[in-house]
């Protein structure tokens, strides 16, 4: 078997391809769902103090086997003008912490107290997760209704929307006293990145079904029905996502490159695969219709995402003609990788991309061992011994892309990235017009490795980075990003990200793809709704033995 290369990181790591990115089976909400079923984890609402409105307390347990996992929710009434996604939100329709094992009473008034105010209260290293919601209204209504008049909702609006509740942030790792990531990374069931994010994202999901059908009973006891199955499993959990996701691809290079290299060698695998057989042809025949229809269901107000939706409409014909004809690629020899060569030729980003996720679906025997391999231990050191001339060639190779790009030129560096002094969140200003460039963060990767190339040159070849960097500290994190990327390949986004033309959606697309998002919807350059686990298995279902076949989501038909 001819074994087929991973793709080129110079390639694979520009923005305009990671902004393409769809969910694939390795993607963290999947390989949780995995996780759940292969270890038959029980899931269960153990408390749910709710009025006649819903509002009030609620908790549900995750039973991992060895752990018990608790998401505490609280349910409040808030004003029409109070509800918003934005960062400088006071008040939410719903908030929540995931507990580590089970609450006591005086650990849920001490959450009473604190939990609703975010990141105005405090929790304690007993919590996990932090995080809140706001409904959608429309739908959260819609549903209430119907099913209190004994009815089901209407499939159609339920399809627009897709949500109960948005999320509008998700916390973890040692923020505003939750526990740090050191105190869970060594537990198998949450060692995976996000892993404990991603569960309690489930488990709010499971509260705000939940919710309609209580306030639905609530308001007609003797005849309300409770939402059909098929209908429940397509409500996912909507999230508002903004700028403050962008810098942590930069900030956790190791990381990345584990989440890329995973992805990218589960592509190469399946690339190298000599003859399809026939079930794993029909799998893919099966998916590739589920993806015509979940695509043709997209729709967003975005003029550019809605273009890109359009011409993924009129390519995704085309992918079935070339791969399923009598003579198409999938019965010759390399099959998929004769696929996709053509994609490349032939298709747009996204469109090239959204193969990549359905080419593979179908081998989860080759590709889903490398969902262990996603985790990193961070821990960089500067190697002091390499010379001057082993640096510049980690350069060459690795940077071509920053050494031609001509930072004189002020749209080159128009933008500049800062913390938010009042929410300690990143932002992006625009350096001619915005003060706070003195307070920039580091995220102008190709403008400094550029900077640092031009001090090296005319240094003798054999001097050590330790006299260099004595003389020139400056440049230390610069040479750690090189080093570190001449050993992860996949480390470093290979884009100008403080470009007037860079555009960070794509950044917020590419992390919440590996999280597992669908239905990416722009509401500007800087913010994105998605949603997640629509389709997911319900929690009664996560032992059936499908539970994994939930790629490309597609509203349901009316309910019989």
């Amino acid at each position: 078997m001819t074994a087929i290369l991973p793709r080129d990181p110079n390639d694979v790591m520009r923005l305009e391809r990671m902004g393409a990115f769809f969910q694939t089976r390795l993607s963290f909400m999947r390989s949780l769902i995995r996780r759940m079923h292969d270890e038959q984890w029980r899931i269960e609402a153990v408390r749910s103090e709710l009025d006649d409105e819903g509002y009030g307390v609620a908790i549900y347990e995750a039973d991992a086997g060895q752990r018990t996992y608790s998401l505490v929710c609280f349910s409040q009434p808030i004003s029409p003008e109070s509800r918003t996604d934005r960062v400088i939100a006071k008040v939410w329709d719903a908030t929540f912490t995931l507990a580590d094992g089970r609450p006591t009473e005086d650990d849920i008034r001490r959450l009473a107290e604190n939990v609703p105010k975010q990141e105005a209260g405090r929790c304690t290293a007993k919590e996990i997760v932090l995080a809140r919601a706001n409904k959608s209204l429309r739908l959260f209504d819609h549903i209430t209704g119907r099913l209190a008049d004994g009815r089901q909702p209407d499939v159609k609006v339920i399809g627009e929307v897709g949500y109960l509740m948005r999320t509008t942030a998700v916390y973890g790792n040692g923020k505003f006293g939750l526990a740090d990531r050191e105190k869970i990374s060594s537990r198998s069931e949450l060692a995976g990145p996000f892993a404990a994010e991603m569960l309690a994202v489930y488990l709010i999901r499971c509260f705000t079904i939940d919710l309609v059908e209580h306030i639905a009973r609530r308001r007609n006891p003797q005849g309300a029905v409770p939402l059909d199955p098929a209908i429940k499993r397509f409500l996912g959990i909507g999230n508002a996502t903004g700028l403050g996701m962008a810098p942590f691809l930069v900030g956790h290079p190791i990381l990345i490159n584990n989440w890329f290299s995973a992805r990218e060698r589960a592509l190469a695998r399946v690339r190298s695969v000599e003859r399809v057989k026939p079930e794993d042809q029909e799998r893919f025949a099966q998916l590739l219709d589920r993806a015509e229809q979940h695509i043709a269901e997209w729709n967003v107000a975005d003029e550019r995402q809605m273009g890109n939706i359009i011409r993924l409409r009129r390519e995704l014909p085309e992918i079935r003609a070339q791969a399923l004809a009598d003579t198409g690629a999938l019965n010759r020899k390399q099959p998929w990788d004769t696929l996709y060569r053509w994609a490349e030729a032939e298709l747009s980003l996204e469109g090239q991309e959204l193969l990549v996720s359905l080419m593979i679906e179908p081998y989860p025997e080759l590709v889903d061992d490398l969902s262990g391999e996603m985790a990193a231990n961070e821990t960089a050191t500067i190697d002091a011994r390499m010379s001057v001339a082993e640096v510049r060639g980690h350069i060459a190779k690795d940077y071509p892309w920053s050494l031609g790009i001509d930072f004189s030129d002020p749209a080159r560096q128009q933008r500049f990235w800062y913390v938010s002094e009042e929410k300690l969140e990143p932002r992006l200003g625009e350096r001619d017009t915005e003060p706070g460039a003195g307070k920039e963060m580091p995220l102008a990767i190709g403008r400094d490795v550029q900077a640092l190339d031009a001090a090296l040159i005319g240094m003798p070849g054999s001097l050590d980075m330790s006299e260099f960097l004595i003389k020139h500290p400056e440049f230390r994190h610069v040479v750690r990003r090189v080093q570190v990327t001449a050993r992860y390949p996949y480390a470093e986004l290979r884009s100008n990200l403080v470009d007037a033309d860079m555009l960070p959606l794509d950044m917020l697309r590419c992390k919440l793809s590996f999280f597992g998002a669908v239905k990416f919807d722009p509401r500007s350059d800087r913010w994105t709704r998605i949603t997640m686990y629509q389709g997911a298995p319900l929690a009664d279902e996560l032992h059936e033995p499908n539970a994994d076949d939930w790629a490309f989501p597609v509203k349901p038909g009316p309910p019989s």
